[in-house]
């Protein structure tokens, strides 16, 4: 599992959705791209190791463990590797947690390859803003699942970081996400 073409325009994809993943990687061939297609962690890290892409599309959750083992072993092998995180289990606390290994976007599932290849070129600090930007609701919830998350899902000490009532948390919780 080498690449064959131009290294300047090498490609990991590392995602163990099969249909996805053989979509992704024939989009992303037909766009100029040299092109390694992988279904888990391990190879992602091999050929990391091996050929050092210059870019990478990669699943945060794998059969075999996490994604962000390939992406810190993609900056390990090559720093200005530019990585775009994907993931159908989207959220701000995840997304932080992928920037902080060395990934320049992240992208929900399902992305189509316009996206991917625009978040790969893009060169600034900051990728496009989004089509559809999230509501003041959703990142209000966001905030509260992260947080959440961090306090190990205890609703008494979330609710006393957030400086709000207990039962008014609850309520919160139980509700289902908002729309975008």
């Amino acid at each position: 599992m080498t690449f064959t073409g131009d290294a300047s325009r090498s490609l990991l994809i590392v995602d163990d959705d099969a249909p996805f993943r053989i979509r992704l990687a024939r989009a992303m061939e037909r766009r100029g791209f040299d092109v390694v297609a992988v279904d888990s962690v391990n190879l992602g890290v091999e050929v990391a190791h091996e050929s050092a892409p210059r870019f990478a599309v990669v699943d945060l959750r794998l059969g075999d463990g996490s994604g962000l083992d390939v992406v810190k072993a993609l900056r390990d092998a090559r720093p200005d590797a530019r990585v775009v995180m994907l993931t159908g289990y989207g959220n701000i606390a995840t997304a932080v947690a992928a920037v902080k290994f060395g990934a320049v976007d992240y992208l929900p599932k399902p992305a189509d390859a316009d996206a991917v290849e625009a978040a790969l070129l893009t060169d600034g600090p900051l990728p496009p803003p989004p089509e559809s930007p999230m509501s003041a609701d959703r990142v209000r919830w966001e905030h509260i699942q992260r947080v959440f998350e961090q306090c190990d899902r205890n609703v008494s000490e979330t609710a006393r970081r957030l400086k709000m009532h207990r039962r008014t948390l609850q309520r919160i919780l139980n509700k289902h996400a908002p729309k975008a």
